[in-house]
């Protein structure tokens, strides 16, 4: 698995500080200098995450962030994790992607989802149909057609196919990867459930590998990209405090209905969560990749084996940024000394 790069997907997550919410401005810039770091220590990806009216995630509109990042890097390789189609028109997705590949010197990537508004009234915002998710594979379809120039119109700047694509799922839209020729991104239950298991392996994996078809005109290979929380500190108490900020406000979603700012695990702490809460944080800490060097390597090796994945994407945020960085310099350095 020496072969396997790393790469992380950052959502821009708010965060509490003295019962005040950080500014956007300041998430922005914490984004940019986790990407120049994660440069420098050699990740081969940084991806943006796309969410809409959620108190907690100042990344809206990654589209618009990634020039800032390109601006602030020179070549590792950025991406959306990802545009979520049924938000936008099919043609402007194009358009944006050929803009970006033009702007980052062919460093872009683009991951497309097929998610829609959390809430009802989002969703209204958004103007998404009811059935928006249904019309998932069309959208693609009609990418890819106005990016390769092969569709009724073509986007401009033009892409000439060059944007690598990629579909992210969490195992039900492999097939429509695999027979666009894209690349696979897993999350959820498709990745974390090989730590539990020693024996099996992800069949939506196996799935899209054997019906791959390279597509003409973009001639990519199969590629998948697994992805999920991972943290490392010293010890494995302090890298559980390190997820329990996002942890805590997943659990709290399902009582509130929003998914607030992250908040200091010493508060949370201090809040002593009830028996259904702890319940909650507990499931939630399942699904994460957490402990000292030793203790993530050997979890990640376990992914690896379940998913057969050709990288490892870090995705989670964690409220100290200082903490997050150094996360970062964690796992770089305990993968390359493997």
């Amino acid at each position: 698995m020496s072969s396997v790069p790393l790469s992380i997907l950052d959502r821009a997550n708010t965060r509490v500080i003295n019962g005040q919410t950080v500014e956007a401005r300041a998430i922005f810039a914490e984004v940019t200098s986790r990407a120049q770091q994660a440069e420098k220590l050699g990740y081969q990806r940084f991806w943006v995450a796309e969410h809409h009216s959620v108190p907690g995630i100042a990344g809206s509109s990654p589209t618009l962030l990634i020039p800032h990042l390109a601006a602030a890097t020179s070549h590792i390789r950025l991406g959306t994790g990802g545009i979520m189609v049924p938000s936008h028109q099919p043609f402007v997705i194009a358009e944006h992607i050929g803009t970006l590949t033009a702007l980052t010197d062919n460093r872009f990537d683009a991951g497309l989802g097929a998610s829609v508004g959390f809430t009802k009234p989002v969703r209204a915002a958004l103007q998404h149909a009811a059935d928006a998710k249904e019309h998932f594979a069309d959208n693609v379809d009609d990418i890819i057609g106005y990016l390769n120039g092969t569709g009724e119109v073509t986007a401009y700047p033009q892409d000439r196919s060059q944007t690598p694509l990629h579909i992210l799922t969490g195992g039900g839209s492999a097939q429509l990867a695999a027979t666009r020729g894209a690349g696979l991104v897993l999350g959820g239950p498709a990745v974390t459930r090989g730590l539990n298991t020693t024996n099996e392996t992800n069949q939506a994996v196996a799935e899209y590998r054997q019906r791959f078809t390279r597509s003409p005109l973009r001639e990519h290979q199969p590629h998948v990209i697994a992805s999920v929380n991972i943290a490392i500190a010293a010890s494995r108490q302090a890298a559980e405090q390190l997820v329990l900020s996002e942890a805590w406000a997943l659990t709290r979603s399902r009582s509130i209905g929003v998914f607030q700012p992250l908040e200091d695990p010493d508060t949370i702490m201090a809040a002593e969560p009830s028996e259904q809460q702890q319940r909650r944080i507990s499931k939630a800490l399942a699904s994460s990749i957490y402990g000292t060097q030793e203790e993530v390597l050997e979890q990640i090796e376990r992914v690896l084996a379940y998913t057969q994945a050709d990288e490892i994407m870090v995705t989670g945020n964690i409220w100290d940024p200082a903490a997050q960085q150094e996360s970062d310099r964690l796992l770089m350095e305990a993968w390359n000394a493997r």
